[in-house]
């Protein structure tokens, strides 16, 4: 993976001073003042002796592109930009080779990079940044605003009048070179000085890193505000990676450690370079364009930008060939087909060498996972406890055993009212009102998905409020869309459920009969019934029609409260979480009562499967209820994700460490009826921890493909949601917020403010544009879409697939 090409010692230590690598050529200082230039294609080849300066050199760089390559090294006496090729046909005709000085005297220069088209050179020398003409001796511009050394300055790729510089100061500042003014200048990042900076053009990301190895990604957006996307401790990803590979120490063979090595050392940012591919070149494709490169003191280390974890670590111990141990200065290439040059200045001895490592061997982390798919790849097995069925007797109401047969105390078949001629009241001073539109209601649940509108794929995020609604002042713990998107249902902290139409508007159905707040809500898929978990260790099935529940779990049937419940494999199961175990139920549904005995219930829920999941206890899971399905995600105590097999009855595979603490909150892409994505999406997946941030996962491989950490969690579990079209995502926010993100890219669309306390709980309307938020004080929120808020059930625009996040 990692092959030293080139190795030289030097006649003075080189460990803090800039060198310089491309793809085609490499410099280092000869004698101080002297540049040597070697081909990196033909290093057997006389190297390019380069003479000019009457100082020492202290920093050079390669300017971009590949033909004709610009080379400008600094002196405390003279700036100098020489044309390799140039210099090397006139060494040839044995001439001397020479440059074009562009400045003089500037001190001593500590950072030099070329802009894009290498018309400009950025000259670091103290607290100035000196932008200079490349052709001709010319100071374009000079900035000054730092109030310590500048360590680097960037030009952006994507707008030619961006300068980023970083400083002593621990503030790096966005620098507007055509009105030569600070755009935007960051606080006090670190106790450290700030060495470097990284500008990726894909996403618009600025990233900056510290001496104590601290990096921080910035949203640099084209009002010039940059926005905290991302922060990450090299140490901690460091530590999280051997765990995740099993991996005591990076230094085998070591039995038994000093007190020295003990030591928890500094792990500066010296150098960060992007690995993703050029423009230029046609780059292996399974190198992730999100991984960029640390060059630190004791290796190289490739970081996953989407998911803020580390993807591996070149160590120098770790390769007994190599003839450094110890990392002062880095020059890092842009990557060329499926490797990467470096070029690496010894930090306490007088040598550089010249590296080549190979991106395409990188074995990301749970590549070994065997592939899981939602959609079942073959029938279930004859003894699978999904083929469990209700017997034709359990279906109906049991008869007791060694009892008679319970009669009406007349012996007739039915007991009239008082009227003899009406069916008894069920509900007392309450008449029957809306028979026919109740009818209807009934008709309109066999229609399929064919006869609704699609939804709009197209359609901006759900960002314009709409309705504010005061319903209680207990916490709107869950919300639930009915699959038609006509109703919502709404737990509370005060034990009860409210079931509102998807407009908000009339006034809500209220069921209540747990004893504590409820914690969890689900809609069968026919929507015809819907269950509601408490934290009184008790399961209701309820009936739109009825006020009481049709069936109640309960009696001491759980010893810990129910952590999540829902429908399951097409409304054939009830599943639910408590405890560290997992339950499957069969049921069935009967909302009629005996006319004397009214509260008996009649429905049947049987046992089929107790799964006891491997972590202490369940604090979530999440399986689909809309299409056949044997996997259920079940998320631990022990931070944890597993994977459970349904079919085979078995814990198939399992992540450990998922989060750093505990997930409190798991949904899958589910779509609704109303959208069309690719079948791959469906294997996606959102957990969320306090602290932590959201993780979208990939089921096919186990792996974190991106992370989402721009909102606050610190204490309260607030939940998140995938858009029915699989574009965005939305959380909630411990300062009164509610987040939208792209699913493509870790940073915020939308920050949905003025909301009156915590929000908690987050769900997207499956058939229009819409999100329903609801608060820690009992608030709701509906959001619409500004290109589709017009349109409201009524959608018709063409549905796109959802892109594959791993390519």
């Amino acid at each position: 993976m990692i092959t030293e090409k080139l190795s030289l010692t030097c006649d003075r230590l080189l460990s803090h001073q800039q060198l310089a690598c491309c793809r085609s050529y490499c410099a280092i200082p000869l004698h101080g003042k002297e540049i040597l230039v070697y081909s990196n294609i033909a290093l057997q080849q006389k190297p390019l002796v380069l003479t000019g300066h009457h100082g020492d050199v202290t920093a050079m760089t390669f300017g971009k592109g590949s033909s004709p390559v610009f080379l400008c090294s600094a002196s405390a006496e003279y700036v100098i930009v020489w044309d390799i090729e140039l210099c090397q046909k006139r060494t040839e005709e044995g001439e001397v080779a020479s440059g074009i000085v562009i400045r003089t005297l500037l001190g001593e220069v500590v950072h030099l990079s070329f802009c894009f088209s290498n018309e400009r050179v950025a000259a670091c020398s103290g607290a100035i940044i000196y932008i200079l003409n490349s052709k001709r001796e010319d100071v374009i511009s000079t900035l000054t605003g730092h109030l310590g050394p500048i360590t680097s300055a960037e030009f952006c790729s994507w707008n030619k009048d961006i300068l980023v510089s970083t400083s002593e100061d621990r503030t790096f500042k966005v620098w507007n070179l055509e009105t030569k003014a600070i755009v935007y200048q960051s606080f006090v990042l670190s106790a450290f000085p700030l060495l470097s900076a990284l500008l990726l053009e894909k996403d618009r990301h600025l990233i900056t890193g510290s001496a104590d190895g601290q990096v921080w990604c910035f949203s640099l957006s084209d009002d010039y505000k940059c926005h905290l996307v991302t922060k990450m401790d090299l140490q901690k990803m460091e530590k999280r990676h051997q765990v995740q590979q099993g991996a005591v120490s990076h230094q085998t063979g070591v039995s038994e450690q000093s007190s020295v090595d003990k030591v928890e050392i500094l792990k500066p940012v010296a150098q960060m370079a992007s690995c993703g591919p050029s423009s230029e070149t046609n780059a292996d494709k399974e190198i992730n364009n999100s991984w960029f490169c640390i060059g630190g003191s004791d290796g190289l280390y490739v970081v996953d930008l989407a998911t803020s974890e580390l993807q591996t670590v070149f160590y120098f111990k770790d390769n007994a060939t190599l003839s450094i141990s110890m990392a002062g200065s880095w020059s890092i290439s842009p990557r060329c087909d499926k490797s990467m040059l470096v070029l690496v200045s010894s930090l306490f001895t007088p040598s550089v060498v010249l590296l080549e490592l190979y991106l395409s061997d990188l074995e990301r982390t749970g590549a070994s996972h065997e592939g899981f798919s939602v959609f079942p790849r073959s029938a279930p097995l004859l003894e699978s406890p999904l083929n469990a069925e209700l017997k034709k007797k359990e279906a109906n109401q049991p008869k007791k055993k060694g009892g008679m047969k319970e009669q009406p105390l007349v012996f007739h078949s039915k007991v009239k009212s008082s009227g003899y001629t009406s069916a008894p009241r069920r509900i007392m001073f309450s008449p029957k009102t809306n028979v026919e539109k109740s009818s209807s209601c009934k008709k309109n649940t066999k229609n399929t998905g064919l006869l609704y509108n699609s939804y709009p794929a197209d359609s901006a995020a759900p960002t314009v409020p709409h309705i504010d609604l005061n319903i209680t002042n207990k916490q709107v713990s869950c919300l639930q869309y009915s699959g038609d998107g006509k109703q919502i249902l709404c737990g509370l902290g005060d034990s009860s459920v409210l079931l509102y139409k998807s407009s908000l508007t009339g006034n809500p159905t209220v069921y209540i009969g747990h004893d504590k707040p409820v914690s969890s809500v689900s809609w069968s898929l026919c929507r015809q019934w819907w269950l509601s978990a408490s934290e009184d260790l008790s399961l209701r099935i309820w009936t739109c029609c009825s006020s009481e529940p049709a069936a109640v779990m309960g009696n001491n049937m759980f010893s810990k409260p129910i952590r999540s419940a829902q429908f399951y494999y097409l409304d054939k199961f009830v599943l639910l979480a408590s405890g560290s175990s997992l339950y499957l139920y069969l049921y069935n549904v009967d909302s009629t009562h005996d006319d004397i005995k009214r509260y008996q219930q009649r429905s049947v829920i049987k046992r089929t499967r107790c799964l006891t999941a491997s972590s202490n206890d369940i604090t979530a899971f999440s399986a689909i209820n809309d299409f056949l399905s044997y996997i259920v995600l079940v998320c631990g105590s022990d931070r944890s994700i597993q994977v459970m097999d349904m079919n085979k009855g078995v814990v198939a595979s399992m992540v450990p460490d998922a989060h750093s603490r505990a997930i409190h909150c798991i949904t899958q892409n589910k779509g609704s009826i109303f959208t069309t994505q690719a079948p791959d999406s469906y294997n996606l997946f959102l957990t969320s921890a306090v602290t932590d941030g959201v993780k979208i996962w990939d089921l096919r491989n186990l792996m974190c493909v991106r992370r989402y950490e721009n909102h606050l969690n610190r204490c309260h579990p607030c939940s998140s949601a995938i858009s029915p079209c699989g574009r965005f995502i939305a959380s909630g926010s411990e300062d009164k917020c509610a987040y939208v993100y792209d699913i493509r890219s870790s940073k915020f669309l939308h920050k949905l403010q003025r909301h009156s306390d915590t929000v908690l709980s987050v769900a997207f309307n499956p058939a229009t544009p819409e999100l329903l938020t609801g608060t820690l004080d009992g608030k709701l929120r509906l959001f619409q879409s500004s290109s589709g808020s017009h349109l409201s059930h009524d959608t018709g625009a063409a549905v796109h697939n959802v892109p594959n996040m791993t390519e």
